[in-house]
């Protein structure tokens, strides 16, 4: 294949920022990309623009952070008229029944403040499905806490329980807000990374990594990018070592309805753990409904106590006839979930099938509706420039997994897909990189 990536594209914030704003070099001060600032000037006759460059500005715990790559690739889709298979949303709606129920609570006046940490019957919901999902009886009013999305629920588990200098273990890759929240903490990031084909837990490495220094364990499972299922070997492993070392574990099982494979097992569900776990998940994978930012944060008393307070200041509280909703969605009938499942098992199949087809080596994925594989094939030389020659010359969106590691050489290899669209959209994208990929 002969396709030479621009040095924009491979420089990822610099081709997005060619999108949006001028291209930059960054300085020791400043992030420091240069936008136009437009100040109006009225007179009696006419009024007068003027145009000044202004450096701009960023707290250095962020400044090595650039925008999300999944705003950036959605923008190039837009921008190419690419069949979005890169971000996580689906091109389908929620359940009617949902969608209602939020619109009666509006009409009902629930349009105000809502409290704090969660609309009363919406925390008694999340304890419901808990206690059916895991067997633990956690109390509504103590023990959870309603986020706006999973994302602020990692942010605020991250400030409110990570103090600056803490050494925090994640596994690369990892969900790319997990590294800038922990940023904002001050925290010290130890990585660990699982490898294809079956990115296991290296669980030597995580023994000789952890120790009493270490304050918390960072884990996704079902795990977003990989779609890998962490086991209960892994699980009652990292149990074993987070009680030995007196460390908190917070996990991200927002996939957890969408574990296909084999069972999802919650940490906080293991002997010893719920006291030193919180679990973090949200209504938008599970109902379709990722525009609605309803998320929740489940922990004993003495860790929902930080979370909280870091809430507090975050968003305070939020959408109220969302809650409402997300309570009605919660108590939905076992058949729901059923059902979701057997639909994206078939549109898992439709990609998975269609990636052999086109050429690509796939991994498996048990979990999640993500599949990771291996570009190299079609001779490109990292996943960034194969993710541009996809947008531009195929018409396809991907997502490049560097982004998701602490070293972006580790994942220069892999590329990520989604099957949260219809199957049509899936067979039409499989189809275009059929006609268009070349080995």
């Amino acid at each position: 294949m002969k396709f030479t990536p621009s040095s924009k594209f491979l420089g990822f914030s610099n081709h997005f920022h060619s999108l949006l704003v001028p291209s930059f070099s960054p300085t020791p001060k400043f992030s420091s990309s240069f936008s136009a600032t437009m100040s109006t000037l009225s007179t009696q006759n006419d009024t007068v623009t003027h145009k000044t460059q202004q450096p701009l500005q960023i707290a250095k715990r962020l400044e090595k952070f650039q925008t999300t790559i999944f705003t950036q690739m959605s923008l190039l889709a837009i921008k190419h008229g690419a069949i979005n298979l890169g971000q996580g949303f689906p091109n389908f709606d929620g359940p009617e029944f949902v969608k209602e129920a939020a619109i009666q609570a509006i009409r009902d006046g629930k349009n105000q403040y809502a409290r704090g940490y969660g609309v009363p019957d919406l925390n008694i919901a999340i304890a419901e499905r808990f206690k059916k999902d895991t067997g633990l009886v956690v109390d509504p009013e103590k023990e959870i806490t309603v986020t706006s999305g999973c994302t602020e629920a990692i942010a605020a588990t991250m400030i409110g329980l990570i103090n600056p200098g803490d050494e925090v273990i994640m596994f690369a890759p990892f969900y790319d807000s997990y590294e800038a929240t922990l940023s904002m903490a001050g925290a010290k990031v130890k990585g660990i990374t699982l490898r294809p084909p079956d990115f296991a837990v290296p669980l030597e490495e995580l023994k000789s990594t952890i120790s009493k220094n270490t304050r918390a364990i960072l884990i996704n499972t079902p795990h977003n990018p990989t779609g890998k299922m962490f086991t209960r070997e892994e699980l009652n492993c990292i149990a074993s070592l987070c009680i030995e070392n007196d460390v908190l574990v917070f996990t991200d099982e927002v996939y957890d309805k969408l574990a296909f494979d084999m069972e999802h097992i919650s940490m906080a569900s293991l002997p010893g753990m719920f006291e030193r776990t919180v679990t973090l998940n949200s209504l938008g994978k599970t109902f379709s409904l990722t525009g609605w930012k309803i998320g929740w944060a489940i922990a004993p008393p003495h860790l929902s106590w930080g979370v909280r307070q870091a809430h507090a200041f975050l968003t305070f509280a939020t959408a109220h006839p969302f809650q409402c909703a997300a309570a009605a969605a919660l108590r939905a009938p076992d058949s729901y979930y059923v059902e979701l499942k057997r639909d994206y098992m078939a549109k898992r199949a439709i990609l998975i099938e269609g990636l052999k087809a086109v050429g690509f080596k796939v991994f498996p994925s048990s979990g999640t509706y993500f599949v990771v594989v291996d570009h190299t094939p079609f001779g490109l030389e990292n996943d960034v420039a194969f993710c541009e020659y996809l947008v531009k010359e195929v018409g396809v969106v991907a997502i490049p997994t560097s982004v998701f590691y602490l070293n972006p050489e580790e994942g220069k290899n892999l590329v990520r897909f989604t099957f949260c669209k219809d199957e049509e959209t899936i067979r039409s994208a499989v189809e275009r990189m059929k006609a268009k990929l070349r080995k």
